[in-house]
């Protein structure tokens, strides 16, 4: 990267790049969040009572997650770059294909035993 010091401007690229991660997640947890609200309105119940909630409050609180984690890696990620740092890793990725995982078997079950 073009930065030396905490003062110094960062390379536009790196900081649009940066956005563009952010807003991804950001489409992702919107993503979330309407499939829930779906589930929740437009999905008939299923046999077993609660269920169709279960998926969907399954769906909205992934979403908080992700919008949550999404901003704490953006600014740790501008943060990491202002100083000259290494970026770090994130748990997102893995935390939302388990909170993925676990809806789609909750669905898959829903279905199976309706």
């Amino acid at each position: 990267m073009t930065s030396s010091g905490p003062g110094d401007q960062l390379d536009y690229r790196f900081t649009l790049a940066n956005e563009r991660t952010f807003l991804a997640w950001i489409r992702t947890s919107l993503g979330l969040l309407a499939g829930g609200v779906a589930v929740h309105t437009l999905v008939q119940p299923f046999h077993h009572s609660g269920l169709r909630r279960v998926i969907a409050v399954s769906c909205i609180v992934l979403a908080v997650i992700v919008a949550v984690g999404a901003y704490r890696h953006w600014r740790n990620v501008e943060d990491a770059m202002r100083r000259g740092e290494p970026l770090t890793g994130t748990v997102m990725v893995a935390l939302l294909a388990v909170g993925i995982a676990v809806v789609s078997v909750l669905s898959a079950l829903a279905v199976l035993f309706e």
